[in-house]
This record gives structure tokens, C-alpha cells and sequence, in this order.
């Protein structure tokens, strides 16, 4: 099975514009995804994610690089790369007097999939619109236009699905339905990647995650892996009220919550969570209960975007 994705120096120039100079929007990114994997790729608004997402899904043309789609090459098989991917993408473009079936079976159309193998009332039923299968598109909620979107993307049966920022905006009804046929869609085989801005989202749903900042790639490490990269936990101590703290080792910080609770975040490396209380302790710091926070993604992000 061949990797899922290669991109090898992938540029996109935005030529200047009356006094706008050029844009710089991907500058020379590399990156490799395995094929049956959730991928994750995230970044600041302006990153240059829906750039590379539109260059992969043939919109956009690149300045520079190389774009393997499932093993074919972008620029020597055009209609092979765009058949092996399928892109939901974050703004509800569709003709509203178009029926959601009918929406189906001109897309399906569009990328030559012949009548004995459309699948779209099977499609209507995995996303949740049989129902609404002959309703005009302009008559339905923003979330079954979301849900049309995912179908749409999946007509063509590709490798490869692209969500991008799928759940903006959704309600939490929809975002689990969403996440259910995703994660079926993926033990099938597919090969998924998210870009999303809710990052509790990507760190339960991705195997790998990309970071990608002014347009270039900043980290790829698997889930775990980048969560460990923030040196920090955090004590959550209730001490009964105010209390005066003695000093504190170097890297040591801490904030009075507005629960009442005091919070201490330490760096794990240097010192260990027992040495902390006991200092506490030792100072007559009475520690009535106590609780422990993990970094998750949204820390590790921050802290990788900020711009130095």
C-alpha cells in the first residue's frame, strides 16, 4: 500500500497585487502521510492550510514541488490524483435547487462514476439525509448542508478524505454523527485528514498531527507524542482561602483560580510533583485537597505558533 500523501517542497506564491506585495503562503513544505491513518493538520488562521488543501484537491495551481496523491503524481496523472481524493470543504457551496440526491448523482457524474456504481441512496442514509433526499438544498438547516458536503465528498468512493474545519458552526448532535462515520469510513480503510479549530477534537480523533505556520511546517509527531513536548503539569490545590506562598523553585508559576482554588504549574523534568507539596507543607501551606492537570493539544499549540 503506498503512503497516502507525499508532498516534497510544495511553494505557493500569491503574485503582489497594486500595493500588496507577494504572498509567501507555503514555503518549500515537505510532508508524508501514511495511508489508513486520521491525520491532523492544524495551524493559526492564514497558516496555509486551505491553501495546501486547495492545491491537493486540483483548485489551486502550486509555484513549486511535488504532489503525490496515492501514487500518482499531480502534474503526470492529474485525473488519477483528483479521483483518489475527495475534499468536504468549510464553506456550504451548493445549488440550492438542486435535491441532495440530485446533488449526488451530477457529482458522481462529474468524476465519471458510471451509473451501475453510484451508491447514493446508500450515501443519504450514511449521513443522515433519506429524508430529506428529494428537498430542494436551499430548504435545508446549515447542518444537513454539512451533512450533504460529506456526501458529496465520498461519491467518487476515494482514498482519501480531506475534512476541512467539518464541524464549525455544528450542533453536538451532528458533530457525533459526524465523528461516528468518520471513524467507520476509517476502519474501512480510508485515509482521513482534519483540519480543524477545536483542538480537543484533533487529539481525540488523530493518530499524527502537523502544525503548519506561515506556511511552514513547524512539527509532525504522532498524538502522544506531541502532547509530551510541553514540560509543564499543574497541581490544583484547595488551601481553604489565601494563602502567602513561600518562594518557588525557577520555572515554577503560579494563579489564584475563580473558584479559590490555587494552580502550580511545574516542569515534570526538574522536579517532581512530591518535592512541590512537600514544600508546601513545610511552609504551613494547609493543602485540603488536591488534583493534577495534564498539557493537552491547545498548550502545545500556543506554544508552537507563538510567534517568537
Amino acid at each position: 500500500m503506498p503512503d497516502a500523501l507525499q508532498i516534497t517542497g510544495l511553494r505557493k506564491t500569491y503574485a503582489a497585487q497594486g500595493n500588496a506585495p507577494a504572498k509567501h503562503a507555503l514555503k518549500g513544505v515537505d510532508l508524508t502521510i501514511k495511508a489508513g491513518s486520521i491525520f491532523g493538520l492544524l495551524g493559526p488562521n492564514g497558516a496555509g492550510k486551505s491553501t495546501m488543501i486547495n492545491i491537493l484537491a486540483g483548485l489551486v495551481n502550486k509555484t513549486a514541488g511535488q504532489v503525490v496523491i496515492w501514487g500518482f503524481d499531480q502534474d503526470v496523472n492529474p485525473r488519477q490524483s483528483r479521483a483518489a481524493i475527495g475534499v468536504m470543504p468549510q464553506e456550504l457551496n451548493m445549488d440550492p435547487f438542486f435535491t441532495p440526491r440530485a446533488s449526488l448523482e451530477v457529482q458522481a457524474g462529474l468524476y465519471g462514476v458510471p451509473k451501475s456504481e453510484r451508491w447514493t441512496d446508500e450515501l443519504l442514509a450514511l449521513v443522515g439525509l433519506s429524508d430529506q433526499a428529494n428537498a430542494y438544498a436551499r430548504n435545508l438547516s446549515g447542518g444537513m448542508k454539512r451533512r450533504l458536503l460529506l456526501a458529496k465528498a465520498l461519491v467518487h468512493r476515494p482514498q482519501i478524505l480531506v475534512l476541512d474545519e467539518p464541524t464549525a458552526g455544528v450542533d453536538i448532535t451532528l458533530r457525533e454523527m459526524l465523528w461516528s462515520n468518520v471513524r467507520k469510513l476509517n476502519e474501512q480503510g480510508m485515509t482521513i485528514i482534519l483540519t480543524t479549530h477545536y483542538l480537543e477534537e484533533a487529539e481525540q480523533m488523530c493518530d499524527e498531527i502537523a502544525i503548519i505556520n506561515h506556511g511552514e511546517l513547524v512539527v509532525r509527531q504522532n498524538t502522544r507524542d506531541l502532547l509530551s513536548r510541553t514540560d509543564g503539569k499543574t497541581l490544583v490545590l484547595d488551601t481553604g482561602g489565601p494563602v502567602a506562598l513561600p518562594p518557588l523553585p525557577e520555572g515554577v508559576r503560579h494563579e489564584r483560580r475563580t473558584d479559590g482554588r490555587l494552580a502550580i504549574t511545574y516542569p515534570p523534568s526538574r522536579l517532581r510533583a512530591d518535592q512541590l507539596l512537600d514544600a508546601l507543607r513545610g511552609a504551613g501551606i494547609p493543602i485540603l485537597d488536591v488534583a493534577t492537570e495534564q498539557p493537552d493539544l491547545e498548550d502545545v499549540f500556543v506554544e508552537l505558533t507563538r510567534d517568537k
